[in-house]
């Protein structure tokens, strides 16, 4: 089979020296993040880093420090392309000063169901706003010389069972929605590479798809960039090859390799089809300066704790964090007033999702750090309730290596034999085995080993699959953990853990042994971790210590949220509660309090029962490693959290047009096709909150709407910021067409910073793709009848305009 579209390069000379094995071997990673050199035709390796919040480097864990950015939700919801593409020029310096050509992202997903437990990584449910805001974060990275990676393509919008599911999608859903953030990025900013999804396609493994890839997307699109399997997702030789694909990770090893040299001498692949796909990685080599003579790429780059990047990362953070109610002008609160931070999340501030997207930042921020270094004494803190299920690894301050002191667990991996075959020091509690490091052996035991600072009731343990033996002081206590599912993702993103509690004296030694489980036919390998923390007291008592501290202060604020658990990869949601105690804890502190405020320390939708008790709800996201900074400022008004919410929350759990993520004799199908998110809300039920909801910190007041071109491409309308204090207003343009068989959307959108009492005319310039569907019958796209109504509002809960557009 001979690729339809194949992409000219000018390396025709280069390709032509090789034989065919050179050309496959090309085609597969030299590692985990590398590609493969060759030095006779002037090719470097090309090396690639995870990136959704940061530019991880060449390992799956620690690696060296780099800045955590706030996460793709929370950037999103600032509705800004300047702060997407200033975010893409950051990660390009992150990217130069490791040496790193490409970096694996954005995640252009959309918010399907909001139980996607991935849905942190990629921007909104509306494939304008994500396609427009990854074209900026694209050329951001490009522009400065680093490569993006488009990603995941495509319906890949959940992680159950994430490796077989089959999503069945409508050739107009996919086309209209969950390909048009890709579209819009490829054709925008010409992104460098794309990665094929982990999932199939109606039937069809994304790894395989001729239609998706080499008819729309190198065919339709005309896309001369490179297309990379995620990792481990490709699974055979000749479909993949001639589905589109160009490159399998990671390596050395592969479904590739002699298989496709055999496939290619059996006449199974064409021969042209290779020499397409190797076109394409030394454009991308090229473009990324590893071909020919090398490129100088080195320039000064801000260290991640550096002033210039605390700016950065607090301000980015902030412009996107969002009020969702604000009664009583409770926010932002007033300097002077008493303080009662309350909430678990308050202290353990979470500041990115779990999986790939995990960097080593130089520290993480609290937001009781945060706020109790702009109001000092005025601020109590006060524990919340616990919010995980799972085990952590080791607090800081509960283990230290137990010889040097240093924070951090004693680390000795052991062969088959009892010989040891590596040590280290996990500063973090937890160490990555068998993935990043290349064993002289396969492990067979893994023992992690703590001095105990501090005596007491402790809750100890271990993390990771396999059977453990715990011994501290006098207690003994053995368990076995297992696997939940065949998925290697399930060892490594989000392994089980077994715990125990104990009586420590200071000074005590933690000894643990966890003999290694199989995982998924991959051998022995995954994360293990040391459990050492304080015994989880009683909720009554945590309950009754926050409503005596809200009682004494002048306001509340507590913070409540999600964690790693919930936001991860290769995990979905089951519900959209918070997890534990925490909606009790707000109610009885709300009961108490003068004034209560809710920081909402979660990437995507919860549900609020609180809702009508409180004063103010602020939500901000997963803020990244100034997360307390950001918060503090936002609260006191230093910056205006003038964000609107990029995904609808529903009012209840399976209250949304999409809400399964869980396959059916591994089918998940698209059923609510276009009406997903607010598209499907404006046909019922309500949401809590409207996608484009966002208070800021002024009113507003909309005045001569007006239609500038006859047709809804161009538009107008005055806004007069009625407050006290000079605000932000994202002018927001929907069209909803007369046929009620196609959704309302987003067609446009503009932003203008006005001072108190004055006005600003805002012009708003509609997408011409949201102006067309495509007709199944006809094959093709075809102009959207331009009959219905347009609609100028903060979120279509707050619709401040109308104007009805009567047609061609």
């Amino acid at each position: 089979m001979t690729s339809p579209h194949p992409v000219a390069t000018g390396h025709e000379a280069l390709i032509g020296s090789l034989d065919l094995p050179a050309k496959v071997a090309l085609l597969t990673g030299a590692s985990m993040f590398t590609l493969r050199p060759e030095p006779s035709i002037g090719l470097g390796e090309m090396r690639m880093s995870d990136g959704p919040t940061g530019v991880r480097g060449l390992t799956f864990t620690g690696g060296r420090t780099v800045a955590l950015f706030p996460n793709a939700t929370l950037l999103a919801a600032a509705w800004n392309p300047a702060s997407a593409y200033e975010v893409g020029r950051m990660l390009a310096e992150e990217a130069v000063a490791q040496g790193i050509h490409v970096v694996l992202g954005p995640t252009i997903n959309l918010h399907r169901s909001p139980l996607g437990g991935r849905l942190f990584e990629a921007y909104s449910e509306d494939p304008l706003l994500s396609g427009v805001l990854a074209a900026a974060y694209v050329r951001g990275l490009q522009d400065h010389g680093v490569g993006a990676c488009l990603k995941h393509l495509v319906a890949n919008e959940s992680e159950t069972a994430r490796h077989t599911v089959d999503s069945v999608v409508d050739e107009a859903t996919l086309r209209e929605l969950y390909l048009l953030p890709f579209e819009i990025a490829v054709a925008d900013a010409d992104a460098w590479s794309i990665m094929a999804a982990y999932n199939k396609v109606n039937g069809t493994p994304a790894t395989e798809q001729h239609h998706v890839i080499n008819e729309i997307v190198k065919g339709e699109w005309g896309y001369r960039g490179l297309i990379v399997s995620d990792w481990w997702a490709t699974t055979s030789a000749a479909p993949a090859a001639n589905g589109g694909l160009d490159l399998v990770m990671p390596g050395p090893g592969g479904p590739w390799g002699r298989h496709l040299v055999d496939a290619v001498t059996a006449g199974d692949v064409d021969k042209a089809v290779i020499d397409d796909h190797v076109r394409r990685l030394l454009l991308l080599a090229e473009r990324a300066g590893v071909l020919g003579e090398p490129r100088e790429r080195q320039a000064p780059v801000p260290a991640p704790d550096s002033p210039m990047r605390r700016e950065q990362l607090t301000r980015l953070a902030a412009e996107g964090m969002t009020v969702l109610k604000n009664e009583r002008a409770t926010l932002p609160l007033a300097r002077g007033a008493t303080v009662a931070l309350i909430g678990r999340h308050a202290l353990e501030t979470i500041d990115m999702g779990g999986g790939s997207a995990q960097v080593n930042p130089p520290y993480q921020v609290s937001v009781a750090e945060g706020l109790t270094a702009l109001l000092g004494d005025a601020v109590a803190v006060t524990d919340g309730v616990e919010a995980r299920h799972r085990p952590v690894p080791a607090a800081a301050g509960f283990a230290v290596h137990p010889v040097t002191g240093e924070p951090g667990v004693q680390v000795s991996v052991h062969a088959e034999d009892g010989s040891v075959i590596d040590e280290r020091h996990a500063a973090s509690g937890v160490a990555m085995i068998g993935i990043d490091d290349d064993l002289p052996e396969p492990p067979h035991a893994v023992r992690l080993r703590a001095r105990l600072p501090q005596g007491g009731k402790l809750q100890v343990g271990g993390i990771g699959a396999g059977a453990w033996e715990v011994r501290v002081g006098q207690l003994v206590e053995r368990f076995e953990l297992t696997l939940d599912s065949g998925d290697v993702g399930e060892a490594v993103l989000r392994p089980p853990g077994g715990t125990t509690l104990a009586d420590a004296e200071p000074g005590d030694l933690l000894e643990t042994e966890v003999t290694l489980a199989e995982t998924a036919g991959r051998g022995r390998r995954g994360l293990y971790g040391l459990v050492a923390r304080p015994a989880p007291e009683n909720v009554d008592a945590v309950v009754a210590r926050a409503v005596s501290a809200a009682q004494d202060a002048d306001v509340a604020v507590v913070v409540v949220g999600l964690t790693e658990e919930q936001e991860t990869e290769s995990v979905d949601k089951t519900t959209l509660r918070l997890p534990g105690a925490q909606d009790a804890l707000v109610a009885a502190v709300a009961a108490a309090a003068r004034r209560t405020v809710v920081v909402v320390n979660a990437a995507t939708p919860i549900l609020m029962p609180w809702l009508d008790q409180v004063d103010a709800v602020l939500w901000a996201g997963l803020p990244g490693q100034e997360g307390g900074h950001a918060v503090a400022a936002t609260l006191l008004g230093d910056i205006e959290p003038a964000g609107r919410l990029v995904t609808t929350f529903p009012a209840a759990d399976e209250a949304g047009p999409a809400w399964s993520v869980t396959p059916v004799e591994g089918r998940l199908e698209y059923t609510e096709g276009a009406f997903v998110g607010y598209r499907g809300h404006d046909r019922g039920p309500a949401p809590a909150f409207w996608f484009g909801h966002g208070l800021g910190y002024s009113t507003w007041e909309y005045s001569d709407a007006a239609i500038l071109d006859g047709q809804g491409h161009r538009l107008a309308v005055t806004v007069t910021n009625t407050g006290g204090r000079t605000s932000r207003e994202v002018v927001q343009v929907y069209f909803r067409p007369t046929d009620d068989r196609r959704p309302v959307r987003l067609v446009g959108w503009q932003a203008a910073t006005v001072e108190p009492g004055e006005s600003a005319r805002v012009e708003v310039a509609t997408d011409p793709r949201l102006w067309r569907y495509w007709d199944e019958t006809r094959a093709a796209w075809t102009p959207l009848p331009s009959q219905g109504r347009i609609i100028f509002a903060r979120g279509l809960g707050d619709v401040r305009a109308t104007l009805e557009l009567s047609g061609r």
